[in-house]
Parts: structure tokens; sequence; C-alpha cells
């Protein structure tokens, strides 16, 4: 009966707590990526669109392998309806120009977006923009941050290549996995264009004609095309 009396004792101490005093989780940590200031009072329609897309920060290895064979990329933004965004991206791949369509879908945060993977969702947030020239958003898959440098122009200015290297310094990144476009000519401009009031190129998407390496570069998730 001794024996007993420790199991006894510990039964009732615990009995005795009142809920307020029993032992709680910690509260899960905000991810790096929960912390990221969106850009206040987003616009769908003044961020509609041409960009070209002008400057990458990624710690993907494919990315970091193939930075040699960069090809410069536009991307042409529409307001869908449920204030979400329609994306196509634009790009050459062995000499032919391709468009790859996605949809990023609104959330609760304006500025915040979804875009449905194959696999696993990416998170998609305007971090800041002034709509005119420039615009740095931020990626998120399996908690893995890739920001892009968009322009309005072929070339974005100095202030503005500051703006970006800051926001890659804060997100722990460094020039390391910093790789910057080539300058878009006319001649490549031609190979894709753009139509407004709908989205249209030369690309023969959907058709079946795809060369074989097209769906490692498009599709490597998070990297190269769209690292996303």
């Amino acid at each position: 009966m001794a024996s007993a009396a420790p199991i006894l004792l510990l039964v009732l101490l615990l009995a005795s707590l009142a809920p307020g005093q029993r032992q709680r989780r910690p509260p899960a940590l905000e991810s790096v990526f929960e912390k990221i200031k969106i850009q206040e009072n987003f616009d769908l329609q003044q961020f509609s669109g041409k960009w070209f897309l002008v400057g990458v920060a990624s710690k993907c290895d494919y990315l970091r392998e193939y930075n040699h064979q960069l090809e410069a990329t536009t991307m042409a933004v529409s307001a869908s309806e449920g204030k979400s965004l329609g994306i196509s991206t634009f790009r050459k791949l062995d000499g032919v120009c391709w468009e790859i369509k996605q949809q990023y879908r609104s959330t609760k945060a304006k500025g915040r977006f979804l875009l449905k993977g194959r696999g696993s969702n990416v998170d998609v947030v305007v971090g800041e923009t002034d709509y005119s020239s420039y615009a740095i958003l931020y990626y998120q898959k399996l908690r893995k941050i890739s920001i892009k440098l968009y322009g309005r122009s072929i070339r974005v200015s100095d202030a503005i290549v500051g703006k970006f290297e800051q926001r890659i310094t804060e997100m722990n990144m460094s020039e390391d996995f910093t790789y910057y476009f080539p300058t878009y000519g006319e001649s490549w401009l031609s190979c894709c264009p753009v139509q407004w009031g709908g989205l249209s190129s030369s690309a023969p998407w959907g058709t079946g004609n795809v060369p074989s390496n097209f769906y490692i570069h498009v599709w490597n998730e998070f990297c190269y095309v769209l690292w996303r």
C-alpha cells in the first residue's frame, strides 16, 4: 500500500490544476514568408500589362547550375474575375517562342495570391511596386523562397536594383544566388508578340509539338523559367 502513495499523490496534483494552469503548446512560429510586407492598397488594374523579367534571386540548385542558359523573358498580366491575375510568360527555347499560362488565384489579402502547382501550391506576394517602372514579387514553395524583379522597360534604374538587392539581403540570400537576365532586343520581342485585349503567342502551346527538354525547363519546379 505504501508503494502506491507516490502515484496517488501525483494523480491528486494533476487533478488540482486549473485548466489555465495546465501546460500549453507554444504557438507556431510565424514563417519568414508570412512576415513579408505586401504592397499597400494593391491595385490589380494598375498592375496589369507587360513586364520584363530583370532579375531573380533563388537558392534553386538547377538555376545555379544552368544560369548561363538564361533567356530573355516577358510576362503579360491581366486582371481576371474574382480579383485573380491571368499570367502569360513568354520565353524562347531552342529557337522557338513559348507561352506558359498560369492563374494567380486571389486570397483574403490584397496583393497575395495562390498558384496551384503540381504536387504543391505556390504562395505569391507582390512585395513592392510603383506600377509604372518596377515590381518585386516573392514566391514560396515547400518553404523555399525566390524573389523576382520585373520592369516595365528593358532596364531599370540603379535605385530600383538597390531596392531589389536589399530585399534579397532581408531573405538571407547574397549575390551568389542572384541572377540578372540578358537585355531584350527588338528581334526577340517580335518572336513573342503580345496582343492586348487578349494574350497570344507564336508558340504551338498545347499542340503536342514540344521539344524533349521543354518540360525540364518549364516544370522543374521553382527553377529557370518561372522559379515558382
